[in-house]
């Protein structure tokens, strides 16, 4: 018998939760961790609460892609929390292509990346009181799918993603083990067949042929030891940090929207991922869509190439409805309205009424008397209610405006439409004020908002002066709660037409007294002029901040108007519906005084 030494070259196998025969492994879909977002009022950093009641199961896709059943790669199910990570098991359906293709690349020891898509049905929003800065946290989502995407390229960059990585766990240190003693091929098939079974590669050599069969003992205790390694190997699973995935065709989008509005706002800075898109015209766009889709291309004008993007695919739609919504926004907050600085922002869950109940102060404290004795006391309350509805209008960018790559045909309507939202939110106001023939909304006491009754009305029109605003001052000052305790408001702005504007301004403006009598005691008041007033009236208000008065609301999660896009049927070209939720009305009148000129 010829013995040798034989060298054998061990490599780690990839451990990962995949289970080849039954289709299924685990994943981390969320760490909460924080990622940029913008919205109608700027940056914030988005946070997704962990603290969640989890859905059974939702499906599990390709990329995010939802078009059609052929994306659904198979379900995620058993979503929970542990050690600050969200995770769900993954079962992989025995019906799909894409879903095989998968098996086999894990198969191989492939790693993939995990994006989580979510609906969000509550927010809170907080501020770092060193920097100001705003971070929203969504204390109620909810994951409505899960998706197998590549690995991102950037992990700093601010889209919320998942990139897997594999942890291995050591293995128990293996006995030393003397040269290898060769073996009959009889007894090589018979451990290579086994390692297969077991998912266990083994050692290049564990038997070559030749060689002397071991006995029945020492061949079942090696067997043993291939299957002890086999399942020590499977059960680490797989984790996830926070990166980019730029294949997410969501991430795509806004990149490529962004470089549109860059073209038609150079002062912006576009992001790193948009830069790649800014020389693209937009039969450019459409082209590279339908590329990334693998739909051909080849021989088609730039106007059967904007038809094919506009009805093939909805990244085109989604991709200008994001240039177009960008312009909208920056219209949106530019737009020039008095009356809204006068009131307080707030939020609404739904459409139902939002009632707010007004309470008077605590009740003053009283003797005890001998016994010991105390008494008693009580709050009064006022309930006052309005309600959000849903407003919008839907626009067209034709066909025609697409092909010549006239971005100034949808951009300027675009603007007009951001200028115009936020000139119904001021008509709104105005016109609430307004109710009445100047009276303002009926309160729930049955009483107009400025009222004799009310101490919120002068008894007699007169211009703004030095003798009428602090008689408006006085009755501010002069308010009662609802049991009749001093509340004293402080006035902070003079509301005037532009026919007062003048009037207004030199009579808070600073003076250079050189006796007591001389002193402009009303410097500190801001006057703040509304175009859309008109006459000679005018209003004393308090800071919005301090008391209650005028409050605006918005559904909650959508401030601002909210963008829609899809290719058009009845429009040769994209439809953009442009949707708002806002409802206002007041909540106390004490916090306003009119008077109605002369």
């Amino acid at each position: 018998m010829t013995t040798q030494t034989v060298i054998t070259r061990r490599a780690p196998v990839a451990a990962t939760t995949w289970n080849a025969e039954a289709r299924t492994f685990q994943v981390v879909f969320s760490t909460g961790a924080g990622v940029e977002r913008r919205d109608a009022r700027g940056a914030y950093v988005e946070i997704l609460s962990l603290d969640q009641d989890w859905p059974e199961q939702v499906p599990l896709l390709d990329g995010h892609r939802r078009e059609s059943l052929d994306n659904v790669l198979g379900v995620a199910t058993h979503l929970r929390v542990v050690d600050g990570e969200a995770l769900a098991d993954v079962r992989l359906s025995r019906h799909s292509p894409l879903a095989d293709r998968l098996a086999a690349e894990l198969t191989d020891g492939a790693t993939f990346g995990v994006s989580v898509g979510y609906t969000v049905e509550g927010w809170k929003e907080t501020s770092d009181p060193a920097t100001g800065r705003r971070a929203k946290v969504a204390s109620r989502w909810t994951p409505v799918e899960v998706s197998i995407v590549p690995i991102p390229a950037d992990r700093s960059a601010s889209i919320r993603g998942s990139v897997m990585t594999t942890r291995t766990e050591p293995d128990a240190a293996p006995d030393a083990k003397p040269a290898a003693t060769i073996v009959s091929g009889t007894f090589q098939g018979e451990i290579r067949t086994k390692s297969a079974d077991e998912g266990d590669a083994g050692d290049d050599n564990e038997g070559d042929a030749g060689a002397t069969p071991p006995d029945d003992e020492t061949r079942a205790a090696r067997l043993a030891s291939m299957r002890t390694r086999s399942h020590a190997t499977r059960q680490v699973r797989t984790t996830a940090s926070v990166g980019t995935d730029h294949a997410d065709p969501e991430v795509r989008s806004r990149s490529i929207g962004e470089a549109l509005y860059t073209r038609v706002n150079p002062g912006h800075q576009p992001s790193e991922q948009a830069r790649a898109y800014i020389g693209l015209t937009i039969p450019e766009i459409a082209r590279d869509i339908l590329r990334t889709r693998s739909i051909s291309t080849t021989g088609l004008s730039p106007a059967a190439v904007i038809e094919r993007a506009l009805h093939s695919t909805s990244d085109f739609p989604i991709i200008l409805g994001d240039a177009v919504g960008r312009t909208l926004r920056e219209a949106y907050g530019a737009a020039p309205s008095g009356v809204r600085q006068l009131g307080r922002q707030t939020t609404a869950r739904d459409f139902r009424a939002k009632h707010r109940i007004q309470l008077s102060a605590a009740p003053t404290l009283e003797k005890v008397n001998e016994a010991g004795e105390f008494k008693s006391g009580s709050m009064g309350e006022s309930k006052e209610s309005y309600k959000i509805d849903t407003f919008g209008r839907i626009i067209g960018i034709t066909r025609q405006a697409l092909v010549n790559d006239d971005l100034g045909a949808f951009t300027d309507l675009s603007r007009r439409m951001g200028q115009a939202a936020a000139a119904f939110e001021a008509d709104f106001l105005v016109n609430l004020v307004r109710e009445g023939a100047g009276a303002g909304p009926v309160m729930s006491d049955g009483k107009r908002l400025f009222h004799a009754d009310h101490g919120n009305l002068a008894g007699a029109g007169a211009a703004i002066s030095e003798t009428t605003l602090s008689a408006a001052r006085l009755a501010l000052r002069r308010q009662t709660g609802l049991k009749g305790e001093l509340i004293s408001v402080t006035p902070r702005y003079l509301v005037v037409s532009p026919e007062n504007e003048t009037i207004a301004e030199k009579t808070v403006s600073a003076i250079q007294a050189t006796k007591v009598d001389d002193a402009n005691v009303f410097t500190k008041l801001v006057v703040v002029v509304e175009p859309r007033f008109t006459g000679n009236a005018w209003y004393l208000t308090a800071d919005p901040g301090e008391i209650d008065g005028l409050e605006y609301a918005y559904l909650e999660g959508e401030p601002g108007p909210q963008i829609t896009t899809q290719a058009g049927f009845t429009v040769d070209g994209v439809q953009i519906r442009i949707r708002l939720d806002f409802g206002a009305g007041f909540v106390d009148h004490r916090g306003w005084f009119r008077n109605p000129g002369q």
